[in-house]
């Protein structure tokens, strides 16, 4: 059972989430023959002060 955990930095709307979880199962479906209802997808909105880069928040702190 493959699984893909996204992360990201703030919120996406419910939309967004239904439209990646769509094309990432169609994707990994397609690429490595496994059937679209054994494919699990966990999205992880971050906050943007809990992620840097550079030496820098990406909240601008």
């Amino acid at each position: 059972m493959p699984y893909v955990n996204i992360r990201v930095a703030g919120e996406l709307t419910v939309e967004q989430k239904k439209e990646i979880c769509a094309r990432v199962t169609a994707a990994i479906s397609e690429v490595a023959g496994k059937p679209p209802e054994s494919i699990l997808i966990f999205i992880d909105e971050v906050e943007r002060e809990n992620i840097a880069s550079g030496g820098r928040l990406l909240s601008g702190d």
